[in-house]
């Protein structure tokens, strides 16, 4: 391992690096705060673009839609990493935000799936698909950018402000929408009110490109193509030569996919938990994720500089076990704290649904092609709906399903009768009317939520965040030598961000509507984050002290 030499710091953060930090870090965060939008509105948008299908389905597709951004992130950081290591940190990056500003901007935009179709929702796809790919080069230029104008140790506080811009970027995006709905009544914003974040983004995009302009390119990317050694190939270097491709892979298992899901599990998870399964208002619930991100924030910068100290992998590792750990007891907490009728009413009365197993569908259909016409699969959409815990009980074949709520049955429906859309209508209302009855809340009571205690979670979940997600960007800048930084750093980031973080949503509201526990999602970051904590603690080596200088 290489010591640090040549790049001596100075007690005070000089005015040309603060203009490095600062333009680097507010550009990103508009660029966040493009692309989160989509994850914030998702109510609004799968209702406008995905009214095609059953609800149930629409939101799950309009989560993937989300995912979908994030599922070409890797393919952007080979296209605008290999650019970027080719031509340069600088005017990469300024291609990127134009096209993430403009696809934002189209967005709001868009008329809906009533006025043209199918091509609604297939126009909102490919601009999250190019929102990803801009996203996917975005990120490895502006922490390359800052880590290359830092002094050496100081590496990990002056990554840490671009580690800030995610979540300063969500909070933006929560911002904007809680002052549109303020301003709104609840059925404009609901009708074109959601539109107004996605238009603002072109003045965040005009300012972005005016900040980007300002800067220089990297000194020690300049120094290296000067004298001719940047590469002529960096996919090839990267990722053909077993050196490279090794470190690649490890600080993809190792790092950046247990990074991933206590990332979005703390911050985009949370978030759905409390509005389709808690069923906290909108507008409350965006309140409170903004005021746990105002306390957390400030952590990333304080991790940030303590792995400049101590190292960066304690701090990560320590982050993704003790996240793991305690994901369970944390957000029962939030249940507990913001729908305590809901807790109530599941341990006084619990649900059973009894079955015969071969009646019940997998509930995630996407594309909406199933009917969910069983008696089964009609029960458990229900209660899916509704953001109901329940248990299975295996009938014996032929059974008609139940949902048995505390002591009162209530009967299935059979999807398939001529008559089943009075059937089903008939069912709904019984099945409500005994919900009810048992305790089980419609919506969340304001007068009875704990907010100071949901307030302590959430900021707990972000403190989270900001342990795995705050070094990190100096670690990954100093795995990788200068020629393929750009490339070899983005790929394993993007993909542990963008597949193994991103499909986090979907993939845990899929497993709560299959197995009925509303907790059980959250066994797919737990079983990740252990993963790679164990990876990491064997095979992945501390960064801090590398000269990336002399790196080259």
């Amino acid at each position: 391992m290489a010591t640090v030499s040549g790049h001596v710091s100075s007690p005070r953060m000089t005015a040309a690096e603060r203009k490095v930090i600062l333009a680097s870090s507010l550009g990103t965060v508009f660029e966040w705060y493009d692309f989160y939008l989509a994850g914030s509105l998702a109510a609004f948008i799968s209702k406008a673009y995905f009214s095609g299908v059953n609800p149930t389905a629409a939101f799950i597709f309009t989560l993937l839609s989300f995912a979908a951004g994030f599922a070409v992130r890797p393919f952007g950081a080979i296209v605008f990493g290999r650019l970027g290591d080719l031509v340069g940190r600088k005017y990469t990056f300024l291609v990127t935000i134009l096209i993430m500003g403009i696809s934002t901007f189209i967005v709001g935009l868009l008329p809906g799936y009533a006025s043209i179709g199918i091509s609604a929702p297939v126009i909102f796809i490919g601009m999250r698909l190019l929102q990803g790919l801009a996203l996917g080069g975005e990120y490895g230029g502006a922490a390359t950018y800052v880590a290359e104008h830092a002094p050496a140790n100081k590496r990990g506080a002056y990554t840490s402000w671009i580690q800030t811009t995610a979540t300063l970027g969500l909070f933006l995006s929560l911002l904007v929408i809680v002052a549109i709905r303020f301003a709104l009544s609840e059925s404009q914003f609901a009708d074109w009110g959601w539109r107004v974040p996605f238009l603002v983004s072109i003045v965040l995009l005009a300012i972005s490109v005016w900040i980007r302009l300002q800067l220089h390119e990297s000194p020690v990317f300049q120094r290296m193509k000067a004298e001719g050694k940047h590469s002529k190939a960096p996919l090839t270097e990267a990722f053909g030569q077993w050196k490279n491709l090794r470190v690649v892979i490890l600080a993809l298992l190792g790092l950046t996919a247990g990074q991933a899901v206590v990332w979005y599990t703390g911050q985009f998870y949370a978030l759905f938990f409390l509005t389709q399964t808690l069923k906290v208002d909108g507008t409350t619930a965006n309140l409170l994720i903004a005021a746990g991100l105002l306390i957390g924030t400030p952590f990333f910068v304080f991790f940030g500089s303590l792995s400049d100290r101590i190292g960066r992998k304690p701090i990560i590792m320590a982050g993704m076990l003790i996240a793991a750990v305690t994901f369970f007891p944390l957000f029962k907490t939030l249940t507990h704290a913001l729908n305590p009728a809901l807790e109530a009413a599941t341990a006084n009365s619990p649900i059973v649904v009894t079955a015969d197993p071969k009646e019940c569908s997998f509930q995630f259909n996407p594309v909406g092609t199933s009917k969910f016409s069983t008696s089964c699969d009609i029960a458990k959409a229900a209660l899916s709906k509704a953001g109901l815990n329940y248990t299975n009980v295996e009938a014996p074949p032929g059974t008609m399903a139940t949902i048995k709520v505390g002591e009162q049955v209530v009967p299935s429906v059979n999807g398939k009768a001529p008559d089943a859309k009075e059937q089903t209508a008939a069912f709904e209302k019984s099945l409500a009317g005994t919900l009810k009855a048992a305790g089980y809340p419609a919506k969340a009571d304001p007068a009875q939520m704990n907010k100071t205690l949901a307030v302590v979670v959430l900021a707990i979940l972000v403190i989270y965040v900001t342990m795995v997600y705050g070094p990190i960007a100096a670690m990954l800048v100093e795995m990788f030598p200068t020629r393929i930084r750009y490339t070899s750093m983005s790929l394993p980031y993007h993909i542990g961000n963008g597949w193994f973080g991103g499909f986090l949503p979907a993939t845990a509201f899929a497993i709560v509507a299959a197995n009925g526990n509303i907790y059980s999602g959250l066994w797919y970051p737990v079983i990740i984050a252990v993963a790679s904590f164990v990876i990491g603690m064997v095979f992945v080596r501390e960064t801090k002290d590398r000269d990336i200088y002399a790196n080259d």
